[in-house]
């Protein structure tokens, strides 16, 4: 059955519903005996010959997604052939899980980082890592034989809050400010200042302004909005790829479309940075960090791979597995995680596949039991990827700053919230945006059979407002529920089987109006494209 429209579906039918269609009567039926198969269709704001320019007479229009992902999706993610290996058994790991093998493994760890890079090894075994492990330099990769064959068991509890078991850390220094000569526009990719001073192509950028009082009330977030106020946020991440100088202003273009105005209002403008960590990975690994009961409950935001501060990197090929740690029995029994599993924070141009995490032990409030957790992050592309039993599976959380990421075939199941670790009943937790105003990201394809929602969430969550803006969720599908009351215009376009609710008289639907775009439900299996991102990605090669 279709799925319903929030209070549009206590509404009249009317004309509307008349069995003729508009225009007149149906067309002919088949011959008897043809088979004529499902008609395909299009979205409107997507037509055969779309371009990234393209917008219908109303001003609805869809990003261009296509950049998600490692180097803009342009290669796949993988360290060079050539690469040095460092052994971590060779220097000194434990494959039996009996030892502590957290030196011998950051030792190795070390090691590539002195060569410039490698990759570090990790034959088929079991590593019981008790303390932390940081990667703080390019170029170091973490590979094992296979998810079921090289696994991480991490062990640590104690002073873990707010923390990651495996962090791959850069920094992102300002060591210069270009002030915006004129606003910049939405889906534009050149900028303009006074002087671009030393700035040069290749440079790493960040593109921000103040959260002005009129930015704020244009938004309706007076009074919500309070966490960031007044101070200088970078919303988008980029590349500089050439500087014209020979223009006044100066002329600077970007690897990637903006996706939002950037107002000289709200003091727009340019920042260059560096320090980030680039080419860096995990791959073909397992991992779990599930303790006791009580001790998971204990700590909050516990992470098993926290990537911040990188651009090019990837995670692909990991899953979690039972911890040896977890209890036997009861509350917590067989589970993979003690909250958190993977964190992107500042990141950009990040591809996570082939990526199954599940089964966390803390399911409440504070941020945890996050599995697969995006925050002020740029085109990250998250793809043919499993959660199952966090809280809420896939989210994007705290801050402004998240857009132009790709959610590709997840798939979202059992999401539970729990009130505290008493709590023996809980209630469906959805992959969401948690935070404010995520920009122009898509779910693409997607399966969720507890739910997706992207609202106005009001004072939660220290005054997250309005969630979400110019989001597109295309093609999905599921037993379970899709709110999307976005600021400004979200668009749903094709399901199969989920409850969609565009209106609601609750709170959550304050200040979203007009209602978002909504085309085809229950016609996902015939959407073509079937992916918005694997077609905007194959235009993109062919210009």
């Amino acid at each position: 059955m279709r799925p319903l429209l929030g209070l549009l579906a206590f509404l009249p039918c009317f004309a509307a519903c008349s069995d003729e269609p508009p225009g007149g009567a149906p067309p002919p039926a088949p011959d008897a005996g043809t088979d004529a198969g499902p008609v395909s269709f299009r979205s409107a704001l997507y037509p055969e010959d779309w371009t990234p320019s393209f917008t219908d007479a109303e001003g609805h229009f869809l990003h261009d997604f296509s950049y998600a992902g490692y180097h803009l999706a342009e290669a796949p993610p993988g360290a060079p052939a050539a690469a040095p290996t460092f052994d971590v058994v060779t220097h000194g790991a434990d494959p039996t899980g009996q030892m502590d093998a957290t030196l011998a493994v950051q030792a190795a760890i070390d090691a590539a980082a002195a060569q410039g890079g490698g990759i570090v090894t990790f034959p088929e075994g079991l590593y019981r890592i008790d303390d932390k492990l940081v990667v703080a330099a390019s170029g170091v990769v973490l590979r094992g034989a296979g998810s079921t064959k090289s696994r991480l068991h991490f062990t640590r509890s104690a002073g873990m809050s707010y923390d990651a078991h495996l962090a791959f850390v850069g920094k992102a220094e300002p060591n210069l400010e270009l002030p915006l000569a004129v606003d910049a526009t939405s889906r534009a990719d050149v900028v303009e200042v006074e002087s671009a001073g030393d700035l040069a192509p290749g440079d790493d950028v960040l593109l921000g302004w103040t959260l002005t009082p009129a930015f704020i009330e244009e938004h309706g977030m007076t009074g919500t909005w309070t966490a960031f106020n007044d101070t200088w946020q970078p919303f988008f991440r980029r590349t500089v790829v050439a500087v014209d100088k020979t223009s006044s202003p100066h002329r600077i273009t970007l690897d990637v479309p903006l996706r939002y105005p950037a107002k000289l209002r709200d003091g727009a403008s340019l920042q260059r940075v560096t320090g980030l960590l680039r080419e860096c990975g995990v791959e073909s690994l397992g991992i779990s960090n599930a303790v006791s009961w009580a001790e998971a409950w204990a700590a909050s935001q516990v992470h098993a791979i926290d990537l911040r501060r990188v651009v090019d990197c990837w995670i692909k090929d990991v899953a979690s597995f039972p911890s040896p740690a977890a209890p036997a029995e009861g509350p917590g029994s067989g589970a993979h995680l003690a909250s958190g599993g993977i964190l992107l924070e500042e990141a950009t141009r990040v591809t996570v596949e082939h990526v199954s995490l599940g089964l966390a032990q803390n399911r409440g409030g504070g941020g945890n039991g996050y599995l697969f957790e995006i925050r002020r992050s740029n085109e990250i592309l998250v793809a043919d990827s499993e959660g199952d039993g966090g809280r809420h599976n896939f989210i994007q959380n705290w801050g402004f700053g998240t857009t132009g990421c790709v959610f590709l075939r997840i798939q979202s199941k059992n999401g539970e919230s729990l009130t505290d670790m008493n709590d023996a009943s809980g209630f469906t937790g959805l992959s969401e945006f948690h935070h404010s105003l995520a920009m122009a990201n898509l779910i693409d394809a997607s399966t969720f059979d507890d739910g997706f929602s992207i609202v106005n969430r009001n004072d939660e969550s220290t005054g997250a407002g309005h969630t979400g803006t110019e989001n597109v969720l295309w093609n999905n599908r599921g037993k379970g529920a899709l709110r999307s009351l976005q600021f400004g215009t979200g668009y749903v376009i094709g399901t199969e089987g989920l409850y969609v609710t565009t209106e609601s008289p609750l709170p959550m639907a304050l200040g979203t109006l007009p209602v978002d775009w909504v085309e085809g439900l229950d016609e996902g299996d015939t959407l073509d494209p079937p992916s918005l991102y694997e077609d905007q990605r194959s235009r993109r090669r062919a210009r």
